[in-house]
């Protein structure tokens, strides 16, 4: 493949450094969004059933429960949730804020790309990815838009 001229390459001239740090924000973004989907499920889970179980994580998340087993470990080190011997996983404060922040991120993204004419189930599936690699001042932007819109 060749490369396209240098007046087409968006990064030409773009210092190393800030190249560097957009990839390290990239990066550091996919290790927190599994944090991240694993919290918001287990706040959804709570919300309807009042409680999660590592069974139903592991169902909806499509993986096995040992996977489950082991960041649930990570979630409690991390403070995130506490588990109940013979009971559900339970989100700790910290572990509410986060699925609460997550939640919302998650709903501005996808109101905006409804805003811009995609459709629903698009929106919801696009939401997903793109609601853990967005800055916050594109996010702030969104959220501004989708406001405008409803004015």
């Amino acid at each position: 493949m060749t490369r396209p001229p240098a007046a087409h390459r968006p990064d030409e001239g773009v210092d190393a450094e800030i190249h560097a740090e957009a990839h390290h924000k990239t990066r550091e973004a996919r290790r927190t969004e599994l944090v991240e989907d694993y919290v918001e499920l287990i706040a959804e889970l709570i919300d309807r059933d009042g409680e999660a179980r590592q069974v139903e994580i592991a169902r909806r998340l499509g993986v096995a429960q040992p996977t489950v087993a082991k960041m649930l470990k990570r979630l409690s080190e991390d403070g995130l949730v506490h588990q109940r011997p013979y009971r559900g996983i339970f989100l700790t404060e910290a572990g509410h804020r986060l699925a609460e922040a997550c939640h919302s991120r998650h709903e501005i993204v996808e109101a905006f790309l409804r805003a811009i004419g995609v459709s629903d189930a698009v929106a919801r599936h696009d939401a997903e990815g793109i609601e853990h690699h967005v800055s916050q001042e594109t996010l702030d932007a969104f959220a501004r838009h989708v406001a405008a819109q409803v004015n």
